[in-house]
């Protein structure tokens, strides 16, 4: 009968747990929340196109470094800032753009297609004016990647599963003895 009555109040603290854990998955390393989330608009262009870059979340300038462009601040108080490829970035390449906030000092990488197609312009005709668009593809279709399990192995997150796992062990165990117990009994 005991049982019946810790079994909510266990529930109760694993539950507890899981809902705390997450937010270890944010936390800088100076224990500060980070919600630093920089984007690339379009995330696939051409040699010699514009990017849009985005520093979602910094408050401070942000600085973006790529082999691809020169290196380009976002001042502070602004979310976004522009940059042109080079011309000779390699068609087909996969290039990472690293986003370093200057307010919390965390850095994030986010990667750059380079269209592997050969780009055309239209032929201007007497009639026509002519316009700078260009169609490209990217060979062998969609890349799909890891899905997130690739990438830098945080220790904040390592030990909080750690935790979970421990604590889930330890509950198990007790609750399978105290039952052994009540048996004996």
């Amino acid at each position: 009968m005991r049982a019946i009555r810790v079994a909510p109040l266990a529930l109760l603290g694993a539950s507890a747990l899981t809902l705390m854990a997450p937010s270890a998955a944010f936390a800088a390393p100076d224990g500060a929340t980070s919600t630093f989330n920089p984007t690339i608009a379009p995330s696939v262009i051409a040699p010699g196109g514009r990017v849009t870059l985005g520093s979602g979340g910094c408050t401070g300038e942000t600085t973006v470094s790529s082999g691809i462009f020169d290196t380009t601040t976002i001042p502070s108080g602004s979310t976004t800032a522009t940059a042109t490829i080079d011309t000779d970035a390699r068609r087909g390449a996969v290039y990472a753009v690293t986003f370093a906030c200057g307010s919390t000092g965390t850095s994030r990488n986010v990667n750059l297609t380079i269209t592997g197609g050969a780009t055309s312009t239209p032929t201007p005709t007497p009639t026509t004016v002519p316009t700078a668009s260009s169609t490209a593809l990217v060979p062998g279709g969609v890349r799909g990647g890891l899905g997130g399990s690739s990438g830098s192995t945080d220790t904040v997150e390592v030990a909080a599963g750690a935790a979970l796992v421990a604590t889930a062990a330890a509950g198990a165990l007790y609750f399978a003895r105290r039952r052994t117990a009540d048996r004996r009994h």
